[in-house]
């Protein structure tokens, strides 16, 4: 049976604000813009974390993620 682990990431791109929750972890707060959300993405790609949904809004984007334990 495959276990995988979840994350989320929340971005506020009109203010900059990144929060990022992953588990067994606390609460990251990052600042950044388009470079910075990209950035992070790929250091989590490489860590194994992949978008499994994303929703946006207004000026909030919320991405969830997945990998397997």
């Amino acid at each position: 049976m495959e276990r995988w682990e979840h994350a989320t990431i929340e971005w506020l791109w009109d203010s900059g604000a990144i929060r990022l929750d992953l588990p067994d972890s606390e609460t990251k707060k990052l600042e950044g813009l388009h470079a910075q959300v990209v950035e992070l993405l790929n250091v989590l790609g490489a860590e194994g974390w992949q978008v499994v949904a994303s929703t946006s809004t207004g000026n909030w984007i919320f991405w969830t993620l997945k990998r397997r334990r």
